[in-house]
Protein backbone atom coordinates (compact mmCIF):
# COMPACT_ATOMS: atom_id res chain seq x y z
CA UNK A 1 0.00 0.00 0.00
CA UNK A 2 2.99 2.18 0.39
CA UNK A 3 2.61 4.66 -2.51
CA UNK A 4 -1.04 5.43 -2.82
CA UNK A 5 -1.84 9.08 -2.34
CA UNK A 6 -4.61 10.25 -0.22
CA UNK A 7 -6.16 13.48 -0.58
CA UNK A 8 -7.72 15.12 2.50
CA UNK A 9 -9.97 17.83 3.04
CA UNK A 10 -11.30 20.19 6.02
CA UNK A 11 -11.01 23.30 7.25
CA UNK A 12 -10.10 22.48 10.44
CA UNK A 13 -6.21 22.30 10.62
CA UNK A 14 -6.29 20.20 13.36
CA UNK A 15 -7.56 17.43 11.73
CA UNK A 16 -6.44 17.67 8.53
CA UNK A 17 -2.79 17.34 10.39
CA UNK A 18 -4.33 14.39 12.60
CA UNK A 19 -5.22 12.26 9.95
CA UNK A 20 -2.48 13.32 7.75
CA UNK A 21 0.11 12.17 10.60
CA UNK A 22 -1.42 9.31 11.32
CA UNK A 23 -2.00 8.09 7.17
CA UNK A 24 1.74 8.81 7.19
CA UNK A 25 2.72 6.78 9.53
CA UNK A 26 0.82 4.29 7.40
CA UNK A 27 3.23 4.52 4.54
CA UNK A 28 0.79 6.59 2.87
CA UNK A 29 1.56 10.19 1.00
CA UNK A 30 -1.08 12.76 2.17
CA UNK A 31 -1.85 15.88 0.43
CA UNK A 32 -4.07 18.25 1.65
CA UNK A 33 -6.53 20.92 1.05
CA UNK A 34 -8.89 23.24 3.46
CA UNK A 35 -11.56 24.68 1.49
CA UNK A 36 -13.86 23.15 -1.81
CA UNK A 37 -11.68 25.31 -4.55
CA UNK A 38 -8.66 23.70 -3.56
CA UNK A 39 -10.48 20.30 -3.37
CA UNK A 40 -10.94 19.64 -6.74
CA UNK A 41 -8.04 21.44 -7.93
CA UNK A 42 -6.03 18.63 -6.10
CA UNK A 43 -7.82 15.98 -7.13
CA UNK A 44 -7.71 16.94 -10.64
CA UNK A 45 -4.02 17.56 -10.88
CA UNK A 46 -3.03 14.86 -7.98
CA UNK A 47 -5.50 11.74 -9.15
CA UNK A 48 -5.28 11.07 -5.73
CA UNK A 49 -6.24 6.76 -5.15
CA UNK A 50 -8.63 8.23 -2.24
CA UNK A 51 -10.15 11.41 -1.02
CA UNK A 52 -11.16 12.43 3.12
CA UNK A 53 -13.64 15.40 2.37
CA UNK A 54 -15.45 17.24 4.95
CA UNK A 55 -18.69 18.96 3.66
CA UNK A 56 -18.97 22.01 5.52
CA UNK A 57 -16.02 23.75 3.39
CA UNK A 58 -15.78 27.25 2.34
CA UNK A 59 -16.25 28.30 -1.19
CA UNK A 60 -17.62 25.04 -2.68
CA UNK A 61 -19.34 22.71 -0.26
CA UNK A 62 -18.44 18.94 0.19
CA UNK A 63 -21.67 18.05 -1.68
CA UNK A 64 -20.79 19.44 -4.70
CA UNK A 65 -17.16 18.68 -4.96
CA UNK A 66 -18.20 14.91 -4.61
CA UNK A 67 -20.97 15.44 -6.80
CA UNK A 68 -18.67 17.33 -9.54
CA UNK A 69 -15.70 14.46 -8.91
CA UNK A 70 -18.10 11.48 -9.43
CA UNK A 71 -19.84 12.78 -12.19
CA UNK A 72 -16.81 12.61 -14.22
CA UNK A 73 -15.40 9.69 -16.37
CA UNK A 74 -11.91 11.05 -15.67
CA UNK A 75 -12.57 10.97 -11.50
CA UNK A 76 -15.41 8.81 -10.75
CA UNK A 77 -13.56 6.01 -9.51
CA UNK A 78 -11.56 7.82 -7.00
CA UNK A 79 -13.14 6.39 -3.48
CA UNK A 80 -14.38 9.08 -1.20
CA UNK A 81 -14.96 9.21 2.46
CA UNK A 82 -17.37 11.86 3.53
CA UNK A 83 -16.49 12.75 6.97
CA UNK A 84 -18.88 15.50 8.46
CA UNK A 85 -20.67 16.76 11.62
CA UNK A 86 -23.67 16.62 9.84
CA UNK A 87 -25.57 13.26 11.21
CA UNK A 88 -29.18 13.75 9.83
CA UNK A 89 -29.98 10.67 7.72
CA UNK A 90 -31.62 13.15 5.29
CA UNK A 91 -27.40 14.60 5.44
CA UNK A 92 -26.46 10.94 4.73
CA UNK A 93 -29.17 10.60 1.92
CA UNK A 94 -27.69 13.68 0.21
CA UNK A 95 -24.20 12.03 0.43
CA UNK A 96 -25.04 8.96 -1.13
CA UNK A 97 -26.79 10.67 -3.96
CA UNK A 98 -24.05 12.90 -4.58
CA UNK A 99 -21.49 9.52 -4.60
CA UNK A 100 -19.59 9.21 -1.22
CA UNK A 101 -18.40 6.19 -1.20
CA UNK A 102 -18.50 6.03 2.83
CA UNK A 103 -20.29 8.44 5.21
CA UNK A 104 -18.49 9.40 8.22
CA UNK A 105 -19.70 11.34 11.03
CA UNK A 106 -17.56 13.74 13.76
CA UNK A 107 -16.43 12.88 16.19
CA UNK A 108 -14.93 10.03 14.62
CA UNK A 109 -12.59 7.48 15.44
CA UNK A 110 -9.31 7.62 14.27
CA UNK A 111 -8.91 4.11 13.81
CA UNK A 112 -11.97 3.86 11.86
CA UNK A 113 -11.35 5.99 9.40
CA UNK A 114 -7.72 4.68 8.72
CA UNK A 115 -9.11 1.28 8.32
CA UNK A 116 -11.85 2.07 6.30
CA UNK A 117 -9.08 3.92 3.85
CA UNK A 118 -7.06 1.04 3.79
CA UNK A 119 -9.91 -1.17 2.81
CA UNK A 120 -10.77 1.11 -0.34
CA UNK A 121 -7.06 1.25 -1.02
CA UNK A 122 -6.22 -2.55 -1.10
CA UNK A 123 -9.36 -3.01 -3.25
CA UNK A 124 -7.57 -1.52 -5.90
CA UNK A 125 -4.54 -3.78 -5.66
Amino acid sequence: MTGKKILIVDDEQDIVETLKFVLETEGLNCITAYDGEEALFKAKNEKPDLIILDVMLPKINGYKVCRLLKFDAKYKDIPILMVTARSQEEDKSIGEETGADEYITKPFDIDEVVNIAKQYLNKGL
